[in-house]
C-alpha cells in the first residue's frame, strides 16, 4: 500500500465554485481574467432554458462585450469547431464563456485549442498534442454527469470517420468551472438518467484504472455512493434541488477523479459507438458499462469489491464471482429504473457492425488506462455480448 501512495502522480483542476447561482459568477470572473470580448459558446436547448440569458447579464453588468455561438449539435462536429474558431477570431475575442453540458463544453474547448494552436482540431487527437495553452475558459456545466467542465479532456466528432476523437492534454483544462445545480431542472427525465450513468462510469472506470491514486480513489468513490443514492430520485423528482444538487457533486467529483486517472474500454467503446450512431454518450455508456465490467472484474476484484460496497450492495462474505455478478446486476437495474433499457440491437447496430467498431475503438487512448490491456478481438467480443 505504501508503495501506492508515495508513486508519482499529478492532479489538475480549475478553479471550482460550486452551489445556487454560481453562474450567475461569470461576469466577475471573466473580468478577473482580463477579458474584454467573449465568445459565448452555448446551444439552442440551453438558450430556451434561459440560463444563457442569466450568463449575458452577468457579462453585461461586469461591462463586458460577448458574441454568441450556439451552433453545437449534441455530439459537437469538427466543423463546428472550425466555424466557431472562424467567429471568435472575426469578432476579435479573447476568451471563452461555456454554457451548457458535455458537447458545448467540449466544442468551447476545442474552438480555443484551435485559436490559440492554428491547424484543425483534428490534428489534436491524442495525449498531450496541444502545446499552446488556450485563450481563458470559464464553463458553466448544465448536466449532471458529463464533467467537462473540469476535465482535461476535449471529446469531438470527426465528421468524416464517424468517430469521436480524444484530446486530451492539461492544456484542455478549463481556468474556472461554476457549478451550479440550478441549471440540471431544465434536463428531460432521459437526460438525467443518462448524464448520471455517464457520471457512474466515469467513477467506476477512475477507480478501477491503472492511473489511478489515492486522491482519485477518493473523489470516485464518494461519486459512485452519491450517484448510488440520488439519481433515481432526481429522475422521479426533477425539481428536488437537495437530490439535484447531490447529484451535479456526483458529476464534479467523478470528473476530478477520471481527468486525472482518466478512464478505460467503457469509454473507448462508447467513443467509436457514438461517432458512429450519433447516440447520446451517456446512453452508450450505460448500455456498454455491464460488459466492461464483467471483462474487467478478474484482474481487479479487490477494486471491484469496493465499488460495490459504495453502491450499497451487500458483498460482505461472498466470492469474487458473486460480487461480479452482484455488481452487474445492479449496474443494470440501476440504468433501467431510471429509463435506459435495452441493447445495442434496439438502437440499431447489427452484428456486422461490430468488427469496424472494435476497429475504431481499440485506437482510442482511454485503452491506455484499462486495467485490462484489451485487443480489437476483446472488444470485438464484448461489443457482441452488448448487442
Amino acid at each position: 500500500m505504501s508503495e501506492i501512495i508515495l508513486e508519482l502522480r499529478k492532479f489538475v483542476a480549475p478553479e471550482l465554485v460550486f452551489g445556487t447561482d454560481a453562474r450567475l459568477m461569470a461576469g466577475r470572473y471573466a473580468e478577473n481574467l482580463g477579458a474584454k470580448r467573449v465568445l459565448l459558446v452555448t446551444d439552442p436547448q440551453v438558450a430556451a432554458a434561459g440560463w444563457a440569458a442569466d450568463v449575458e447579464r452577468s457579462l453585461m453588468e461586469s461591462g463586458i462585450v460577448y458574441h454568441c455561438f450556439s451552433d453545437v449539435s449534441p455530439n459537437p462536429r469538427d466543423s463546428e469547431v472550425m466555424q466557431g474558431a472562424a467567429f471568435y477570431a472575426e469578432n476579435h475575442c479573447d476568451a471563452l464563456v461555456a454554457v451548457g453540458g458535455g458537447s458545448v463544453i467540449d466544442c468551447a474547448k476545442g474552438i480555443g485549442i484551435v485559436i490559440s494552436n492554428r491547424g484543425t482540431i483534428l490534428d489534436y487527437e491524442g495525449i498531450d498534442q496541444v502545446t499552446v495553452p488556450m485563450p481563458p475558459l470559464i464553463c458553466i456545466p448544465t448536466t449532471g454527469g458529463t464533467s467537462a467542465d473540469l476535465s482535461q479532456f476535449a471529446i469531438i466528432t470527426n465528421t468524416a470517420e464517424q468517430l469521436k476523437i480524444a484530446v486530451i492534454s492539461k492544456a484542455v483544462v478549463p481556468d474556472v468551472a461554476l457549478v451550479d445545480p440550478a441549471t440540471l431542472t431544465s434536463m428531460s427525465a432521459y437526460l438525467t438518467a443518462c448524464t448520471g450513468m455517464d457520471a457512474l462510469s466515469h467513477a467506476i472506470e477512475a477507480f478501477v484504472s491503472n492511473a489511478a491514486s489515492p486522491i482519485t480513489d477518493m473523489h470516485a468513490l464518494e461519486a459512485i455512493r452519491l450517484v448510488s443514492s440520488s439519481l433515481r430520485k432526481t429522475v422521479e423528482a426533477p425539481f428536488d434541488m437537495e437530490e439535484r444538487g447531490k447529484m451535479m457533486l456526483a458529476s464534479l467529483q467523478a470528473g476530478l477523479a477520471f481527468s486525472n486517472a482518466s478512464l478505460g474500454a467503457t469509454h473507448s467503446m462508447a467513443h467509436s459507438l457514438g461517432g458512429y450512431k450519433d447516440l447520446p454518450h451517456g446512453e452508450c455508456n450505460a448500455l456498454l458499462l455491464p460488459h466492461v465490467i464483467d471483462y474487467n472484474f478478474h484482474r481487479v476484484p479487490e477494486r471491484f469489491r469496493k465499488i460495490a460496497a459504495a453502491l450499497d450492495l451487500p458483498v460482505f462474505g461472498l466470492t469474487d464471482g458473486q460480487v461480479r455478478n452482484t455488481l452487474i446486476q445492479a449496474v443494470i437495474e440501476l440504468r433501467r429504473q431510471c429509463g435506459i433499457d435495452g441493447t445495442l440491437a434496439g438502437r440499431g447496430v447489427a452484428i456486422g457492425d461490430v468488427g469496424m467498431l472494435a476497429a475504431k475503438a481499440i485506437k482510442d487512448p482511454c485503452n491506455a488506462t484499462n486495467p485490462r490491456t484489451p485487443t480489437r478481438i476483446d472488444l470485438d467480443t464484448v461489443y457482441r455480448e452488448a448487442l
